[in-house]
């Protein structure tokens, strides 16, 4: 058996927006993501009813065998006594069962009053940010200050996919910014603990040796990777991206002085890894001049949901942090695949089992990785995709709200109890 480090974190994973449905209750002010709903039509009103089935899902992450959970806090709830409340039941419940809490600030469920555009929503959210840590900060030892900054820029402000539904290049790379500093701003608040960002990284491989498809690779790496990794681990924008940039929306005139000194923060790298990319040139194509082939036009395996399956990509990608980041402790805060077959789910137990090896491989040539958080728990609400793809560990049926632990949640918490893969 290839064992893992004592003390190694097996989790899973979850946002609040995605399962806890009640946006009404106790307090609870409207986010951006309340009233948007993607091409499915569908919206999180009721998602996995969470809120309300919480003790039950506790004792369901419990029964599992992991003994991490990585879930956020709605910021639109801690505007209310009761919506602090809540969550203070829940990390006690946490920590009774044995199980650690890896807390997220901010999965994209912003205040409805608040534009990340704009610089006071940082102000706003450094406020946010102290009120946690004061609330919980005796109890949870490890934050999440910022999922995915660039999935939220790109898509909820660059291409309105998302919430809030915005098509504006430069107040997307305005809001991406902001995002950034909220996380240096909440980490240099946290007293004692650890913090870190978890960033939604995609490994790229250019299509042909041609010198047009190696540029168009390093200019894909540099918007999805590089523009967010340097400044939080280096203290600075990438030179080739910052001119690339500024000839499409201006000047950077929103990155004021010291702002990348509060940037470069943080004790862990949050990684999100889901596939890889194959990346061709495309002159037509905007804001920069490439595309991401199709995983369905390579002959490749594939997931459920038409990524490719390659975990090999997860090794290469950790090897490249430590290579090109130094010995900066990571852990993996997000990795799954659209699968749905129920319970039955034995793709899913392979891409587990697959994923958990390529860690291991990472880890064996030097790389600090101190976590898995398998997404998700359940099936949930997937935002712009709404309820169709299946990412759980446990199945969810929507209509009498009934949990199901599927073949790979059992396979999965067989891995945590071992600390270690057959």
């Amino acid at each position: 058996m290839s064992r893992f480090p004592d003390g190694f974190l097996w989790g899973v994973a979850t946002s609040a927006f995605q399962i806890e449905g009640s946006l009404g209750a106790d307090g609870r002010e409207p986010s951006i993501w309340d009233t948007f709903a993607g091409p499915s039509g569908d919206t999180g009103a009721v998602a996995c009813d969470h809120y309300r089935l919480w003790r039950d899902d506790v004792d369901l992450i419990a029964s599992l065998g992991v003994n991490a959970y990585r879930f956020s806090i709605a910021w639109p709830r801690m505007r209310d006594p009761r919506g602090v409340a809540h969550y203070d039941a829940l990390i006690d419940a946490l920590l009774e069962r044995g199980i650690e809490p890896l807390v997220t600030l901010y999965h994209w469920d912003l205040p409805a009053t608040l534009d990340w555009r704009e610089r006071t929503t940082v102000d706003a959210f450094e406020d946010y940010a102290q009120r946690c840590f004061a609330a919980y900060g005796d109890r949870v030892r490890r934050w999440v200050t910022i999922n995915e900054p660039w999935v939220h820029g790109v898509l909820g402000y660059l291409k309105g996919e998302h919430a809030p539904g915005l098509r504006d290049p430069r107040g997307a790379v305005a809001a991406m910014h902001h995002l950034l500093l909220a996380h240096g701003r909440a980490a240099a608040a946290l007293d004692a603990g650890e913090s870190g960002i978890a960033f939604s990284l995609f490994p790229v491989w250019p299509a042909s040796d041609d010198e047009a498809d190696r540029d168009a690779a390093r200019i894909c790496d540099g918007y999805h990777n590089r523009w967010f990794l340097d400044p939080v681990v280096k203290g600075s924008y990438p030179d080739d991206m910052l001119t690339l940039w500024e000839e499409r929306i201006g000047p950077l005139d929103f990155v004021r002085d010291g702002d990348l000194g509060v940037i470069r923060a943080g004790d862990f790298v949050g990684v999100n890894y889901y596939s890889r990319g194959t990346v061709r040139a495309s002159a037509a194509n905007e804001p920069f001049p490439y595309e991401v082939i199709s995983a369905r036009e390579l002959d490749v395996p594939l997931t459920g949901g038409g990524y490719e399956i390659a975990p090999s990509a997860l090794t290469d990608l950790l090897l490249r942090l430590r290579s090109d980041y130094g010995d900066v402790p990571i852990y993996i805060t997000e990795n799954g695949a659209v699968y749905h077959e129920a319970p039955a789910d034995s793709s899913r137990v392979e891409f587990v089992r697959q994923h958990a090896a390529a860690v291991r491989a990472a880890m064996q040539a030097g790389v600090d990785v101190r976590g898995y958080f398998h997404w998700s728990l359940m099936d949930n609400f997937e935002w712009a995709l709404g309820y169709e793809p299946r990412f759980g560990l446990v199945h969810v049926d929507y209509e009498t709200q009934r949990r199901t632990i599927k073949d790979s949640g059992r396979f999965y918490g067989d891995l945590a109890r071992r600390n270690g893969l057959l």
